[in-house]
């Protein structure tokens, strides 16, 4: 059951063999190069990593982070995106009708096709222009 149904290449190099294991450590380790203190065994960890900084001074978001300070622009933004991503759509399924009429000749349908297209993209402007200082 040990071994290998395909025979292993007698010319193929072979893997090196592990040489040595990295010390198991313990506390109160026999071996005293394992017992040194933290900041000698890693010295790029300094006593200002982290929460010994004394440029830190709270932890965490402030006061009332996580909850909407303005539900009714937050609920505004939203229509408007609802709007603007139906618009979007509206685009792309225009644009695939222009194309589509232009690819078979029908010309005049793609131009009023392209005409939607113009007339969609200013409303969606407009909508942008309505409220500058949601910007």
């Amino acid at each position: 059951m040990t071994e290998s149904p395909f025979p292993q290449d007698p010319e193929a190099p072979r893997p090196p063999a592990p040489t040595t294991q990295p010390p198991s450590y313990h506390p109160g380790s026999a071996q005293p190069r394992l017992n040194r203190p933290v900041h000698e065994r890693y010295p790029q960890i300094r006593p200002t990593s982290g929460y010994g900084d004394p440029r830190i001074r709270h932890t965490g978001p402030g006061p009332g982070a996580g909850t909407e300070q303005e539900p009714e622009r937050s609920s505004k933004l939203s229509a408007r995106l609802a709007l603007a991503l139906t618009v979007v759509i509206g685009q792309l399924w225009g644009l695939t009708i222009v194309v589509d009429e232009w690819m078979t000749g029908d010309t005049g349908t793609a131009w009023w096709g392209a005409g939607f297209l113009v007339l969609s993209f200013l409303v969606v402007l407009g909508l942008w222009a309505l409220d500058p200082k949601d910007r």
